[in-house]
């Protein structure tokens, strides 16, 4: 039986989702509609929706009331749509690629806004993402998928206990390829082999080591070495 904020999606699917957000790479809010015609039309419909939150989020962006929602930018929608949910109180929110397309600053301001939100209260984020390096901080969870089926599924600390990252000179290959390498990036002039923590003792001596990033494990698992 699954339940989602104590409730069977089944039989209460319109309480449920009072309680449930989504943000997708596509924009889904209505281009015809101006900033403040959507603020309005949010309150009309969502009993817990805060519009004097909304414009106190929006003060710190470029996004005006005035302006039609087909005017503003790909990062402007989206700082848009995140302000109406954080002011909806929202305890579930679920991102498919959100910041993709958005350039370094938009992206900044948005994980900004992000763990507000989620300390502001007892919530839940789940992030479908290729990004992995920029959402990894946010992460105590992760599952991997490969070709559409569970490749990987457990806590972040947990996988990064599991995993380290030797750094060494190429010469070292044929001692390092004995460990069973799960993943090996060549340079020019050193190597980096993504090794089990069960080798960690006997890499010590060879290279410099390293916290195995979940960009790291993500690749390995996409290129089969797990």
């Amino acid at each position: 039986k699954i339940t989602v904020c104590a409730l069977d999606p089944r039989k209460k699917r319109a309480q449920l989702m009072q309680h449930l957000a989504y943000i997708s790479d596509v924009n889904v809010l209505p281009l015809w509609m101006t900033v403040a015609q959507i603020l309005r039309y949010s309150q009309g419909v969502h009993p817990r929706f805060d519009i004097a939150k909304a414009k106190e989020i929006l003060v710190d962006t470029n996004i005006l009331m005035s302006q039609n929602i087909a005017t503003l930018s790909k990062g402007m929608r989206v700082q848009l749509h995140l302000a109406l949910i954080i002011a909806t109180d929202t305890r579930v929110l679920i991102l498919d690629e959100p910041t993709l397309g958005l350039d370094l600053l938009y992206r900044d301001t948005f994980y900004k806004h992000l763990i507000t939100w989620f300390q502001e209260g007892s919530r839940s984020l789940i992030i479908a993402s290729h990004e992995v390096n920029e959402i990894e901080h946010l992460l105590t969870d992760v599952l991997i998928l490969k070709q559409g089926k569970m490749a990987l599924y457990t806590e972040i600390e947990t996988l990064q206990e599991q995993y380290f990252i030797l750094e060494g000179r190429g010469e070292l290959h044929d001692r390092v390829i004995k460990m069973s390498p799960l993943g090996i990036q060549s340079g020019f002039a050193m190597t980096k082999w993504l090794l089990k923590s069960q080798y960690l003792e006997e890499a010590q001596t060879l290279g410099i080591i390293t916290k195995a990033s979940l960009q790291d494990i993500f690749i390995a698992i996409q290129k089969e070495g797990l």
